[in-house]
């Protein structure tokens, strides 16, 4: 589907929290997407694909290695391959990025959990336009090996794989939580053995990695759409 500016971009957010009690995460992300549609992936939704111009996987307290158990695991990685195989500009956070490049063949381990506010490396990447390095770093697995056709376009002290992007196809992760803010503070500090800051909060900038999809996805749905699947 090719939007125009009467038309605007069909975008979905994929909401992949199995804890009712962690929707919070969920509903910040969806925040920056108001007129995105939402498909509760765990409660058996899914994206209508012919319909999406766009696709963004939250996070969760899920490990994607629980595949054997939640069996929507898999399914969420068997649309990441045909998100990829049809060129739809997708963003991944957190549990999203996880998925995302172990849907491709590779690695996500448990590492222990990192909750508080880091300074990244990040490439020179339409995604990061704009963006501060500080970001709020709140995982406990990580990606160890990238699957085939990413890159690595962020990173951080504890965390080499901090964000990929597919070499091919309009596939972007991150696993930050660009949807954090500094209203969240007391939430994490409740739910996490939150760490005293060495950054402030008034050196993030939430939601500029949403807008910065929105934009791609805008320019990408303006254009014939092709599928690109990467070799390597």
């Amino acid at each position: 589907m090719a939007a125009t500016d009467a038309d605007p971009p069909d975008l979905f957010v994929v909401r992949s929290e199995v804890n009712p009690d962690c929707e919070y995460h969920c509903d910040a992300l969806a925040s920056w997407f108001p007129s995105a549609t939402e498909i509760d992936f765990v409660a058996g939704e899914r994206v209508p694909l012919d319909e999406a111009d766009g696709v963004v996987l939250t996070g969760s307290t899920a490990g994607v290695y629980e595949s054997e158990s939640r069996p929507w695991i898999a399914e969420q990685e068997a649309l990441v391959r045909e998100l990829v195989d049809r060129g739809i500009p997708t963003l991944g956070v957190c549990f999203g990025h996880q998925v995302a490049n172990s849907a491709l063949g590779g690695t996500v381990e448990e590492v222990g959990t990192t909750a508080t506010l880091v300074e990244a490396t990040l490439d020179d990447d339409p995604l990061f336009d704009g963006v501060d390095p500080v970001v709020v770093s709140l995982h406990g697995d990580a990606v160890t090996e990238v699957g085939a056709g990413m890159t690595v376009i962020a990173s951080a002290d504890h965390a080499r794989v901090f964000g990929t992007r597919h070499r091919t196809a309009p596939l972007w992760t991150v696993q930050f939580h660009p949807e954090i803010a500094a209203e969240h503070r007391e939430t994490l500090r409740e739910r996490f053995d939150w760490d005293p800051e060495r950054f402030s909060f008034e050196d993030v900038t939430p939601g500029r990695v949403f807008e910065n999809f929105a934009a791609l996805v805008a320019e990408t749905a303006a254009q014939p759409r092709s599928g690109t699947l990467g070799d390597d």
